[in-house]
């Protein structure tokens, strides 16, 4: 008997599901195996190799994969390809569609040009990293060829080889790291691989300088100047009850609730996809409801009174929206078109660099400062966790640090305790 038929005898011998190896005539070693498939079901899938031992581990590692719920399918899969699908079968489905956006946009322009070839079940640690720390480094205009595109005439970096040095924020490195670890967890969810790498990269993160919002008579000379304008009750919900902007331009008539006097935050008003939409808030905790008292709700009622005037002004134009904040003709305002009202508001009361956002800080701040319990401030700006609403906004002011140290500078300069007096 050959040694060659007696090592073919041996591989009839292997056991069951260990899988079957074998030699072509022309040379090229097959092996075979049942193996785990993504419908849960096995299937006979063959490899191939050079050599009986390259087949080996190729079985080996294909029924270790099966053994661990991997299945077979998903060794072929290129990071494209995956983050593809993810897109489209969970992103797309289940998220908020600027957050769709977000996400496409970082596949699109940073993960599939720096990842996109590896296979999904070879990547590592060391892949990602060094991905991260490309694009931290590399110029946007010189990787995308910004300055390329330009007419010859208007070139001016690194068509040119002078490169202008523009590179990714933190922000925009941390948003396309967070993009990739809830891809790879979603693969680790469905078995495709055995462990979330990027979760063991870490990225700077980005400092977020403080901001204190409006001080009491900053406030006071913004409602002063706000006075008579069409879109006074805008600025008063912001200031006094920390809405949003996208939050403030979809807050429509039935979200108010004149016999209990309250005001529910339903939606936010987003430019998505080339068209307004409404959309369900940032989360959902900041779908709530607020009382309307004071100042609120006497703006809010003034502010019915000028729509229903503009309402008859406009006849036939007017387009029945709902909202309670529109244009003269009854539409929705372009969120960015808010800015039309707001820098020349902020000129007239002497606030240029303060941003429209600055308003809802001012109303946390100011609430805090006022001694509201960090609990009930959270459920009128609608955060998502306590932690965001102490560690962005509880801040002290240098009143309150001297009213705290002047305490303590009593305490131990005075006569200490049990001493008695002559």
């Amino acid at each position: 008997m050959s040694e060659t038929s007696g090592r073919r005898r041996e591989r009839k011998k292997r056991a069951n599901g260990q899988g079957s190896i074998y030699q072509r005539a022309d040379g090229m070693w097959v092996g075979a195996a049942y193996v785990l498939m993504p419908d849960g079901s096995t299937r006979r899938r063959p490899v191939y190799g050079s050599s009986e031992d390259v087949i080996r581990k190729k079985l080996t590692e294909l029924q270790s994969n099966s053994d661990q719920g991997i299945p077979a399918d998903a060794t072929g899969w290129t990071v494209e390809k995956f983050l593809t699908v993810w897109l489209a079968q969970t992103v797309k489905p289940n998220r908020q569609p600027n957050t769709y956006v977000t996400y496409e946009k970082a596949v699109r322009i940073y993960l599939v040009p720096g990842l996109g070839k590896k296979r999904l079940n070879k990547l590592t640690a060391a892949d990602v990293r060094q991905f991260i720390r490309r694009m931290e480094n590399t110029c946007l205009c010189c990787a995308r060829g910004r300055d390329e595109a330009r007419p010859e005439g208007e070139r001016r970096c690194c068509a040119l080889g002078r490169c202008c040095e523009r590179r990714p924020s933190k922000r925009q490195v941390q948003v396309v790291h967070a993009v990739l670890r809830n891809a790879l967890q979603a693969a680790v969810r469905e078995e495709l691989v055995r462990r979330n790498v990027a979760k063991l990269v870490q990225v700077s993160t980005p400092r977020y300088g403080i901001d204190r919002g409006l001080t009491v008579d900053q406030a006071h000379t913004l409602l002063d100047a706000a006075a008579g304008d069409r879109l006074y009750a805008l600025l008063v919900l912001a200031l006094f009850l920390g809405m949003r902007r996208g939050e403030l331009l979809g807050l429509q008539w039935s979200d108010i609730d004149e016999e209990r006097k309250t005001l529910t935050v339903r939606h936010t008003l987003q430019r998505v996809g080339g068209e307004l939409r409404l959309l369900p808030p940032k989360t959902e905790d900041s779908e709530r409801t607020l009382p309307l008292l004071g100042l609120v709700a006497d703006a809010l009622t003034e502010h019915r009174k000028l729509q229903d005037a503009e309402r008859e002004a406009a006849g036939k134009r007017w387009v029945k929206s709902g909202h309670v904040f529109t244009t003269r003709i009854g539409t929705a305002i372009e969120p960015d078109n808010l800015r039309r009202f707001w820098l020349p508001l902020r000129q007239a009361a002497g606030l240029d660099g303060v941003v429209f956002h600055g308003l809802r800080h001012t109303c946390v701040t100011l609430l805090l400062d006022l001694g509201v319990p960090p609990h009930i401030v959270r459920e009128i700006a609608g955060h998502s966790a306590i932690e965001v609403t102490m560690t962005i906004y509880a801040h002290a002011s240098m009143g309150e640090k001297r009213r705290a140290l002047g305490k303590l500078d009593k305490r131990l300069t005075g006569p200490a305790r049990g001493t008695k007096r002559d």
